[in-house]
């Protein structure tokens, strides 16, 4: 029996020897590499078969909706199955959009992964529990970022810096840097990687 070959993709070393764990249970299934960001993923799948990329949203140096995005254009074949913590329905239907054959909320256990992986593989999608990716209350304006504030999100996602930020909308790199302050607060936002992500799932950029 070929066993399905697949590529864990997780820069926190716990997580991956979780996923190892529960996938080494299943005689079909075959881990074949662990990498930490999405330019791993792409440097492995260049070199070594691969059937699935199990992927987490929130990576250093490349994040996997970028990751995502070049696998499908360079591997069609290989199947996606994106890992998250994330419940928006924003969310869920730019993945979609891209080609990402299934989907998974972190909380959910390691059998409802082992079935992920075996759907996408018989060409199927997996998006579990699709109908409780709600839009309503995830939207951006819970958030309640001002239109300054969403402004400077849009700007800190094309990567400038606080005084560039500044020069750009003529006011003082200190509100800038009081502006971000209160983003990241609002957002729930530990650094600019993860807000860059809350824009994406918001549709900010």
């Amino acid at each position: 029996m070929t066993r399905i070959r697949i590529l864990l993709a997780d820069d926190h070393t716990i997580v991956l020897d979780g996923l190892k764990a529960v996938l080494k249970s299943s005689d079909a299934l075959e881990v074949v590499g662990e990498v930490k960001n999405g330019e791993e993923v792409l440097t492995f799948v260049a070199t070594h078969p691969v059937d699935v990329v199990v992927l987490d949203i929130n990576m250093p140096v490349m994040d996997g909706i970028t990751c995502a995005r070049k696998l499908k254009q360079k591997y069609p074949h290989i199947r996606i199955i994106i890992l998250t913590m994330y419940a928006q329905k924003s969310f869920v239907e730019q993945i979609v959009r891209l080609g990402v054959d299934g989907c998974l909320l972190k909380s959910n256990s390691g059998q409802e992964l082992t079935d992920a992986i075996e759907r996408v593989m018989s060409g199927k999608s997996y998006y579990d529990r699709i109908h409780t990716f709600v839009a309503e209350k995830e939207d951006v304006f819970q958030y309640k970022l001002s239109k300054r504030e969403i402004e400077i999100v849009k700007l800190i996602a094309e990567g400038l810096t606080s005084i560039q930020i500044a020069d750009k909308l003529f006011i003082a790199e200190h509100t800038v840097k009081t502006h971000r302050k209160n983003i990241l607060r609002k957002t729930g936002a530990a650094n600019t990687s993860q807000l860059v992500q809350f824009a994406l799932n918001n549709q900010l950029i």
